[in-house]
């Protein structure tokens, strides 16, 4: 789950990380209310979405007095602000967050990830503040330094002292990053999150260390004890077919391609998307139905699949452990009924009650069913299914 920068940055003030002072606001009046509160002669106005990239899309803007803070506001709250991470359809701006100015000296990226190979949450710095961190590895990874922090030991001060030196930061402004950084930690670690990421973050003249954006994800498995962060989550800013499936149990993420996927086991889920790809295709989806499905949750997701113009042709992928495959062969007859299945279905299953559930889809007598041998066999009839229908 994702949170905006203005709810990341209260969580951050909560913890003693320095952020400028800010309010958010939803109408262009309330944009110059917050200016005036907040006292100056420079604000930012900055769009509110779940994406980065915001200030190259004309979505954060600088204003030096509280009529252009209302026009910037009338301009942002409503545009549909496109960045690299919305995709060319965008994403609608229904609030900004009005920032009082900063005295900006320097800038730095700081963020923490869970490194799974390590098994330990991962501290990245780098001076190469304001720059995308993906185009800073690929370009200079020289310029990141990391280090992981075992959770049996928490943040020391040698691991503060590794990033400031590799910041290349002198003694007094080595003990203020450290701080700040240690305090970051444990917004981190109490908060159960996945990710932070500060860029910039900025060191003003007086040597102080501000974060000046903020972005956060959270373990979606750990909100049970997390019921503040919980209460911060932005429906509107999701998928709404990412929503339904969760309320079904289903794990769906939408992407881009044009062949439907729906498998069980993430493992499995991810091994036939990379076999789609292999294939010359691409998957429109990730969907994986879990342990528990029945015919009721995989004919949902049927529905939800299918909700996606973009879909040509769909391929169930079932190795039956847990779930029976003549769960999954009646969930495809019930969708059948529920939901008009225009599109070519490719069927591969494999394991418990693999026989019986070949029965009754050789009964039913539909006949964009497709059957398939194995993993292979099935997304090489996909793609050419897909294609066959573009």
């Amino acid at each position: 789950m994702n949170i905006h920068e203005y709810q990341a940055k209260e969580l951050f003030r909560k913890y003693g990380v320095p952020t400028p002072r800010g309010h958010i606001a939803f109408t262009p009046d309330e944009a110059v209310r917050a200016a005036q509160e907040l006292g100056g002669s420079l604000w930012v106005v900055k769009a509110q979405i779940h994406a980065g990239g915001r200030g190259l899309g004309g979505g954060v803007k600088l204003a030096k007095s509280t009529a252009e803070v209302k026009e910037l506001a009338k301009e942002i709250i409503g545009m549909n602000l496109v960045t690299h991470q919305t995709g060319p359809e965008g994403k609608l701006v229904q609030k900004v967050y009005v920032e009082e100015g900063a005295d900006i000296q320097r800038e730095y990226y700081l963020g923490m990830v869970l490194d799974r190979a390590s098994e330990m949450p991962v501290m990245m710095a780098s001076t190469e503040g304001g720059m995308e961190i993906e185009e800073v590895a690929a370009h200079h990874p020289e310029k990141i330094v990391k280090i992981a922090i075992d959770p049996l030991i928490g943040f020391q001060g040698f691991h503060g002292r590794v990033l400031a030196f590799g910041l290349g930061l002198e003694k007094d402004e080595a003990i203020n990053f450290i701080k700040f950084a240690s305090a970051l930690y444990t917004v981190y670690m109490e908060n159960d999150a996945e990710m932070i990421e500060i860029n910039p973050l900025i060191m003003t003249g007086k040597g102080e260390f501000l974060a000046l954006d903020a972005k956060m994800g959270f373990d979606n498995n750990a909100l049970y004890r997390q019921s503040k962060i919980a209460e911060m989550r932005d429906l509107s800013e999701e998928e709404p077919t990412e929503i339904e499936a969760g309320k079904y149990g289903l794990s769906y993420i939408k992407l881009d391609g044009n062949v439907g996927c729906m498998v069980n086991g993430a493992g499995l889920a991810m091994g036939t998307m990379d076999t789609i790809n292999y294939e010359g295709g691409q998957p429109a989806n990730f969907l994986d139905v879990g342990g528990t499905a029945n015919a009721e949750t995989v004919a949902k997701g049927f529905e939800i699949i299918l909700a996606d113009p973009n879909v040509k042709a769909i391929f169930v992928n079932i190795f039956g452990g847990i779930v029976r495959c003549d769960r999954v062969a009646n969930g495809i007859l019930e969708a059948a009924k529920i939901t008009k299945v225009d599109v070519p279905v490719i069927v591969r299953l494999d394991g418990t009650n693999a026989k019986e559930a070949k029965e009754i889809l050789d009964n039913a007598g539909i006949s964009n069913i497709i059957a398939a041998t194995d993993l292979a066999d099935g997304a090489k009839k996909a793609v050419a299914a897909a294609k066959g229908a573009n």
